[in-house]
């Protein structure tokens, strides 16, 4: 009998990546609809050149590299649109393909492609243009307001987000019910917390992301801003706390990245309670609002310490990993 020898994987499951990345980008589906139904056409219009934009770059990159064929697994699709739904809809196109730009280049390209990027390509490029052009970043539409398709949105009147209200310190004026549904203003993809639960319910029940990360995420903000809560009602701060922002596209869609999470069942929990405290410190000790971008960065350069440190237990062997 002839025995091949090769190099693992021995067993290989079903998913392929396209398909995976076909369930993040159906889940993140209701949150466009939403940021289209508020913001009207210019958030597809961003979403739209932001993804176009990584498409074309992945191809640019795999062409510069001798890596062809990078386009067709729709992790730039994936990255593009991430990137778009951490975006206001007043951002200017070229804003939206800069960013693009940075998180396949930059992030992704030159690190080695596909899952060889150390930090989120979607966050790292969010966080590239918050630094260099905060006023777009933090320039909010109200919704149901008429942005052009086309052209300069300077004269916008802005909207003050939930969380502006909670730095005050105060709770917002808008109603829980409506923080679920919508009708706030922030970002294209953190306008509706109903649209991304739904997409998160999607995710787990395709079984494409674990309940661990986003669990141990959202537990630590809640449990947090429940003892640590700075006005009205601890109960209801942290509701809105959990609701406001971008935490629930952070929690279920951003901190579950394969390539930039643990692997390891303790490092996930470990790694989901350092994003959600981290995200509630820059909330109250930072300059900005939102935390959760710099959070889940952070904790990115931290995963190949966890998953060193949290290793599952082997069978076979005794303390020490003596068999």
């Amino acid at each position: 009998m002839n025995l091949a020898t090769t190099g693992s994987p021995h067993i290989r499951g079903k998913e392929r990546t396209g398909r995976i990345m076909l369930d993040v980008v159906i889940a993140l589906l209701p949150a466009v609809i939403a940021g289209t139904y508020f913001f009207g056409a210019r958030a597809l219009l961003v979403v739209l050149v932001s993804i176009s934009s990584a498409l074309v770059f992945e191809w640019l990159v795999g062409l510069a590299l001798h890596r062809p064929g990078t386009v067709k697994d729709g992790s730039a699709l994936v990255t593009g649109l991430l990137l778009a739904l951490t975006l206001p809809a007043s951002v200017p196109s070229w804003l939206a393909a800069l960013g693009s730009a940075v998180a396949i280049i930059f992030v992704k390209g030159l690190c080695g492609g596909l899952g060889q990027n150390i930090f989120n390509p979607a966050l790292a490029a969010r966080a590239f243009l918050l630094l260099a052009w905060p006023s777009w970043l933090v320039r909010y539409a109200a919704p149901g307001t008429k942005l052009p398709v086309l052209g300069s949105t300077v004269d916008i009147v802005t909207s003050a987000t939930p969380l502006h209200h909670m730095q005050m310190p105060a709770l917002p004026e808008i109603s829980i019910p409506e923080l679920l549904l919508g009708s706030v203003g922030g970002t294209i993809g953190e306008v509706s917390a109903l649209a991304l639960l739904l997409g998160a319910a999607y995710l787990l029940g395709r079984k494409v992301i674990s309940i661990r990360i986003p669990a141990a995420y959202l537990g630590t903000i809640a449990a947090l801003t429940l003892v640590f809560h700075k006005t009205g009602d601890p109960v209801v701060w942290m509701i809105y706390s959990l609701l406001s922002g971008g935490v629930l596209l952070g929690a279920f869609f951003m901190a579950t990245d394969y390539a930039t999470s643990p692997v390891t069942p303790r490092g996930q929990i470990l790694y989901g309670i350092g994003c959600g405290a981290l995200t509630v410190f820059f909330r109250y000790e930072g300059l900005f609002p939102e935390g959760f971008t710099y959070a889940i960065l952070l904790m990115n350069a931290c995963v190949w310490l966890l998953d060193r440190y949290t290793p599952p237990k082997r069978f076979g062997t005794k303390k020490g990993g003596a068999a």
